[in-house]
């Protein structure tokens, strides 16, 4: 494999390994990769004491959650020192990457749906501006209460952000323990669970355009209804009906990166700059309390963001798909 040979050319071990369709964005990867990233003793200790398979099936307390830290902890030194993650669905939201990232200090760069073309698109950005552009945004956000969507095809949604912390994808993977997209370019945090009400009016899947829209209606922080022709309402709904827990409104996003163009990868589309993107089920990962083994993102363009401050101030950060937000540091 290209890559494998492409990462020898720049580290003393690469190790690969391929494995089926997780099915959806957020579930944990198998055991076999568990071993892979922490080794087989880590692995073993988790199994043990009862511990990987809660985690993998995300029903695990929080004490029980702090034990296999613990454990983990433990292991540390036998872990990878880097992940390239070039799955078709994103492991970005799973308790896997954030034990690597969180506990042992290993870079992490999550690539679901990764095409070769984005090189000469999104990744070929000027990255310190990109970062400029992210920070400033997110210096904004974090003074935020209350944030308020809505964009021309209907959308219309608001949630709380108090007590969140906003986080960063600029693509600066260098520090240890540092994790995001390739290609980068967001800034996002967890909506305070139960808060968020409006509706959502998806144009977009993942991966291709929706032949007619779907409206999702939204209440008390969960779809409470679906509402639609197309047959990825079929699909979605499946998904909403399997947990509760899919159904919480996890993650509001802003793209930052003004050379991602595609809105039929969500892996870009959700890093064009102006556009706001909002994704249901798992934020245990970033902030949030939820824990599912589902992950989604939907992609909303042209829209205009208002937010609520501490202070009581109201201010537009996005008017019609247009950042209005400037690093002044850099005037």
């Amino acid at each position: 494999m290209l890559t494998v040979e492409t990462g020898r050319g720049f580290a003393k071990e690469v190790l690969y390994h391929c494995y089926p369709s997780r099915g959806s964005h957020g579930k944990e990867p198998p055991e076999a990769v568990w071993r892979l990233a922490f080794g087989h003793k880590a692995v073993d200790a988790l199994k043990r004491e009862g511990l990987l398979r809660a985690i993998i099936m995300k029903r695990i307390s929080e004490e029980r959650l702090k034990r296999a830290e613990t454990v983990i902890k433990r292991h540390c030194r036998k872990a990878v020192d880097v992940v390239i993650a070039l799955s078709n669905y994103s492991t970005s939201h799973t308790r896997f990457r954030d034990f690597l990232t969180n506990i042992c200090g290993t870079r992490y760069a999550s690539m679901p749906l990764f095409d070769i073309a984005m090189f000469e698109g999104a990744m070929n950005v000027d990255w310190r501006a990109l970062e400029r552009r992210s920070k400033a945004l997110a210096r904004v956000l974090r003074r935020a209460t209350e944030v308020h969507i809505t964009a021309p095809n209907g959308t219309h949604i608001w949630v709380s952000k108090r007590g969140r912390r906003v986080f960063v994808d600029s693509g600066n993977l260098r520090h240890k323990g540092s994790f995001g997209n390739l290609p980068a370019g967001e800034v996002f945090f967890a909506p305070v669970e139960g808060t968020a009400e409006g509706r959502m009016v998806l144009e977009w899947a993942p991966t291709r355009r929706l032949l007619s829209p779907v409206t999702l209606i939204i209440s008390q922080g969960e779809v409470q209804e679906v509402q639609g022709e197309e047959p990825f309402l079929e699909v979605l709904k499946d998904k909403l009906m399997e947990r509760l827990e899919n159904r919480n409104i996890a993650e509001v996003g802003f793209g930052t990166n003004d050379r991602a163009r595609r809105p039929d990868n969500i892996l870009e589309s959700e890093k064009i700059l102006g556009t706001v993107h909002i994704a249901l089920g798992d934020n245990s990962s970033f902030g949030g309390r939820v824990k599912t083994p589902f992950h989604q993102d939907f992609v909303f363009f042209k829209p205009t963001v208002v937010l609520r401050l501490r202070d009581g101030e109201i201010i537009k950060i996005i008017e019609e798909g247009k950042l209005m937000i400037e690093d002044r540091r850099r005037q």
